[in-house]
């Protein structure tokens, strides 16, 4: 949707800036309902662990101070838990704001940003924050396509944003593709992958981007991670760059003074030392994430392979997922429909609970079989 240009006495925004579509967050709510099963914003099953619940508890205490801006006991933590060098580390207000910033940092009028056809919708948002074109390249099997990102990259390609997995696809690169792609890129072009689903991942041959970061010759390779995911900590934003030392230097000086708070870093560091509860967390998911693809593929509902905390319900038509989602409401469950990401007849589901996802599953399924008989309305939607 494009704004329109103030008139009379207004003070009119930089060009493009309301060529931008306010993102929303998946729906948390259904009028008319105390309660409801949210399966619609890929947050944590299992939330937050209670040693993070605990460090955000005590460090209220100290609220009345600043955070550390430079967040430092959280990068050591966040270097000490995946084996990177800290000062390669920056934090931010959720791994969104870091990808504002690489925008910010390397892109500007006339330049473009190239991202896949049903990418995180950040991606343009950030560009066109800049005055830069976001570029949607093609994708193949609802996968980003290389050669179609290679071929695109041109003079005016700044950056290129991959989310890996990718949402809400849930279709991954894996790392000898991601290696090519950066191979084919021009070395002008930063890469720029988005990791946030990167704890999920049950692939072999997957890799988050730390090794596309370390190769020596890679000074044009930036990875973004998250708390808000496995974490549970969605409600605090904490996000996190590795790259080389000259793009750390350029967030740094973008970044706000004190952009994590206090109880935030308190909290993802207690979060990163609690092994456990991520492998639990990780088990959860892969188990859930198969029970989820099998009932719904056995319902009649296509459902290509995620390696998220989510999976994608594709239905016949539009039509059919709009009538899908309104009869999941009526259930009380929330979903999200990702037609502004191009697939409008598409349901985005996250793994949920062991008991909301057989939730979601049992009410689809009743859904297919009323479709099927066609006496859609006629039953209990309880």
């Amino acid at each position: 949707m494009t704004g329109k240009a103030p008139t009379g006495r207004s003070i009119a925004p930089r060009p493009g800036i309301l060529d931008i579509t306010p993102y929303e967050g998946g729906q948390s709510r259904i009028a008319g309902r105390d309660a409801a099963i949210k399966m619609s914003s890929n947050e944590g099953a299992l939330g937050p662990s209670p040693r993070a619940l605990a460090a955000f508890r005590a460090a209220s205490e100290t609220l009345a101070r600043y955070p550390d801006g430079g967040s430092t006991a959280l990068r050591e933590a966040i270097g000490a838990r995946f084996g990177l060098d800290p000062a390669h580390i920056v934090c931010g207000a959720g791994s969104d704001e870091l990808l504002g910033q690489m925008a910010r940092g390397y892109a500007g009028e006339g330049d473009e940003v190239l991202y896949s056809e049903h990418g995180f919708l950040i991606y343009p948002i950030a560009a066109r924050a800049v005055g830069a074109v976001p570029v949607k390249v093609p994708e193949t099997n609802l996968t980003a396509d290389v050669d179609a990102l290679i071929a695109r990259a041109g003079n005016r390609t700044r950056l290129v944003y991959i989310a890996n997995p990718n949402n809400p696809t849930g279709s991954y690169l894996d790392a000898d593709a991601l290696r090519r792609l950066r191979r084919g890129l021009p070395d002008g072009v930063i890469l720029v992958i988005d990791a946030a689903y990167a704890e999920f991942v049950t692939a072999d041959d997957y890799d988050a981007g730390i090794a596309l970061v370390n190769e020596n010759d890679n000074d044009n390779v930036v990875m973004t991670r998250t708390f808000s995911k496995i974490f549970g900590l969605g409600g605090l934003r904490i996000g996190w760059a590795y790259g080389p030392a000259h793009i750390v230097d350029v967030l740094n000086r973008l970044r706000m003074p004190f952009n994590v708070s206090t109880a935030a870093q308190a909290a993802g560091i207690a979060a990163l030392a609690d092994r456990a509860h991520q492998n639990t967390a990780a088990r959860h998911n892969a188990a859930m994430r198969a029970r989820m693809t099998e009932a719904l593929r056995a319902a009649g509902i296509t459902v290509p392979p995620s390696q998220g905390n989510f999976v994608l319900a594709r239905f016949s038509a539009e039509a059919e997922a709009a009538a899908a989602d309104a009869f999941l409401k009526d259930c009380g469950i929330i979903v999200r429909g990702v037609a502004g990401y191009g697939l409008p007849e598409s349901l985005r589901i996250t793994v949920g609970r062991t008991e909301e996802c057989k939730a979601v599953c049992d009410a689809l399924t009743r859904f297919m079989a009323e479709r099927k008989a066609g006496a859609t309305g006629g039953q209990s939607r309880g």
